[in-house]
């Protein structure tokens, strides 16, 4: 019986064949191709590509074919684009980061829009999986501190080697949250005061800017019964505070229900950032650390509402846009508790 793919797939699967046979410069043949779960913003396809004999693992990040034509408050407007995440990984993994190696771009001819492919990575992204389930109990133990080592791979990464990125510092990123409650055009008194603590209490911009992750959470990494095997998800990529990816890992929406372990629901944040410093990080200011944290929480919690806004508005109608919206009250919670601790 033949299984024929749905029109969408047989397009992907025609255009990476021949995209593979240009990069390997041999007939190529794609196998085993899928869509990937997730992926809201951009679209993960992972395939075999059969080519001189030999079998490569492969995934395709590609923007969606409706992304250009995606508006709303929620569209960060500092998003990379595929062609700087390209880059930006390359960089990353030529300086010795867990994280895929990329192989090559799409082009204008292949008509998948803008994309590139990457070798895949075994291991799993999803937390009540890596939090729960018996064979990833030795893994809970290793993977707080193997965050702490990545990341200071991570800031370890040479500026020379990156493409152009925007530079962003502690006054820039909350001025850029209070636009984003401007936009939303309704009263959030928590997130207000908030963002009057932070803005009252911003650390100076650091003498020397690093590569940032933008969104290094539990989620946006893949872990096998090993730990950490590769970072994933760049596209928010900047440079600026070292410390700002310290506290997005420790915002407890990203603890998956494991409150009690800030590290991305696996650890302390003194094993995070005692291994980030054992690796070549800067020492932890814990104020700072904090700082970010709650500049972390807040953030969610606007992308929340920003979420709901797509929902309600009409743009796109989504029941999962819907319930990530109502976290926002979490995260209202989550702030009182964090400037609490402060007080």
């Amino acid at each position: 019986m033949t299984v024929h793919m749905p029109a969408e797939a047989e397009t992907v699967a025609t255009a990476l064949a021949r995209a593979a046979g240009r990069h390997f410069g041999v007939a190529a043949t794609v196998e085993g191709l899928r869509r990937e779960s997730g992926g809201a913003s951009r679209q993960t396809w992972s395939f075999d590509a059969i080519a001189g004999g030999s079998r490569h693992e492969l995934v395709l990040r590609r923007d969606p074919p409706s992304q250009r034509e995606a508006s709303g408050p929620d569209r960060p407007a500092t998003a990379l684009d595929r062609a700087t995440e390209f880059r930006v990984l390359a960089a990353a993994h030529k300086a010795g980061v867990r994280a895929p190696e990329v192989l090559f771009e799409l082009t204008s001819e292949d008509g998948l829009g803008d994309g590139f492919v990457m070798r895949r990575v075994g291991g799993i992204a999803i937390a009540r999986k890596l939090l729960r389930d018996a064979p990833y109990e030795t893994a809970r133990g290793k993977i707080a501190s193997q965050l702490g080592e990545i990341l200071a791979r991570i800031h370890a990464t040479d500026p020379a080697t990156l493409p152009p990125l925007v530079t962003r510092d502690a006054a820039g990123s909350v001025a850029s949250l209070r636009r984003g409650i401007d936009v939303l055009d309704r009263a959030l008194p928590v997130f207000e005061l908030a963002l009057t603590w932070l803005d009252r209490r911003k650390p100076a911009a650091p003498a020397h800017p690093v590569l940032v992750h933008g969104d290094y959470r539990t989620g946006n990494y893949l872990a096998d019964e090993s730990g950490v095997t590769a970072i994933l998800d760049w596209e928010g990529a900047h440079l600026g505070d070292p410390v700002e990816d310290l506290g997005w890992v420790c915002v407890k929406s990203w603890r998956f229900g494991a409150v009690d372990k800030p590290a991305g629901g696996f650890g302390s944040r003194d094993q995070l950032w005692a291994a980030y410093e054992r690796a070549g990080g800067g020492k932890v200011d814990p104020a700072r650390a904090h700082w970010w944290e709650v500049f972390g929480t807040v953030r969610w919690g606007i992308i929340c509402h920003q979420q709901a806004w797509r929902h309600l508005s009409g743009a796109v109608k989504s029941m999962e846009l819907a319930s990530i919206g109502r976290r926002a009250v979490e995260t209202e919670v989550d702030l009182l508790q964090l400037l609490k601790e402060t007080a």
